[in-house]
């Protein structure tokens, strides 16, 4: 391992040599044992890079402060009332389209289906005349 190696390690995982890579400990460690300055000297600068983050604590912010900011965020609307404007007209139009529909579904169940020739068969809904239905049905038995 070079010395150059042995700072690049030192800067990225410190100077525990225990968090380092285990395929680089032992070189890492033949490195120092053999007294190399320049090796001794990051180890040295990481450590105190180490010291430093260790020894830093987080201020914590004031709770009146925290309140303040979570009551000046927007609020999210729900789904139903970010819609609510326009999901109403849209079921009115909804139920309208469905009658008219119906509707027109009735009228033409209703009305009897035009023939090309002279015979009118009954409406579906027509229930006063069933002799013409019986009538109808004799007629063309009889051809």
């Amino acid at each position: 391992m070079t010395p150059e190696r042995f700072a690049h390690l030192a800067s990225a995982y410190g100077a525990s040599l225990d968090r380092w890579p285990i395929a680089e400990r032992d070189r890492a460690r033949a490195l120092l044992d053999s007294g190399n300055p320049s090796a001794r000297e990051a180890l040295r600068e990481a450590s105190w890079l180490d010291g430093q983050l260790d020894s830093y604590e987080l201020a914590f912010a004031d709770p009146a402060l925290a309140r303040q900011i979570r009551q000046s965020a927007p609020r999210r609307q729900s789904f139903w009332s970010r819609y609510a404007n326009w999901l109403s007209p849209a079921g009115l139009v909804g139920v309208g389209i469905a009658g008219i529909a119906a509707g027109v579904l009735v009228a033409s169940l209703s009305v009897p289906l035009p023939m090309l020739s002279t015979e009118v068969l009954p409406s579906v809904f027509d229930q006063g005349d069933a002799d013409v239905v019986f009538t109808v049905n004799a007629e063309e038995a009889e051809q």
